[in-house]
């Protein structure tokens, strides 16, 4: 069993409510441990990951957000400078699942968030867990 902890952009709550459950429902069946920290934005939850993979108590993580397209160009800087967070944390040997949507707007965010349809959080999940069975079979 391993522990895992969702970190969650807790912007969008309707959206997140649907990623983070399909996002525990993959870890959990798998047999795993999970928590749930929030953090503002999508673009603190490399920082939590970073601060949590230092105490060395997790052995995975899963990024859980929704970050809606607007009218300025603050989406790109969110979506991209989260997403470089992300791989450089993965880059670096963490087990991480990207789970944060990048949309245009809300309808699409739910059919990706909902676990009945898309499941993103679920499919994010399955990442985590896939980098850390490569992570543990690269170690030996």
């Amino acid at each position: 069993m391993a522990r895992f902890l969702i970190v969650e952009a807790r912007f969008y709550d309707h959206f997140n409510d649907l990623l983070v459950a399909g996002a525990r429902a993959v870890l959990e069946a798998a047999g795993n441990e999970v928590e749930v920290v929030t953090v503002p934005g999508a673009l603190e939850v490399p920082g939590a990951i970073a601060l949590a993979a230092e105490s060395g108590r997790y052995h995975g993580f899963v990024a859980i957000g929704v970050v809606i397209r607007g009218e300025t160009w603050h989406f790109e800087i969110v979506a991209g400078e989260s997403a470089r967070g992300i791989m450089a944390l993965t880059m670096d040997g963490i087990a991480i699942g990207n789970g944060i949507l990048t949309v245009e707007n809300e309808t699409q965010a739910l059919v990706r968030a909902d676990p009945a349809r898309k499941d993103k959080g679920g499919e994010a999940a399955k990442a985590a867990l896939a980098l850390l069975a490569l992570r543990e079979r690269f170690s030996r």
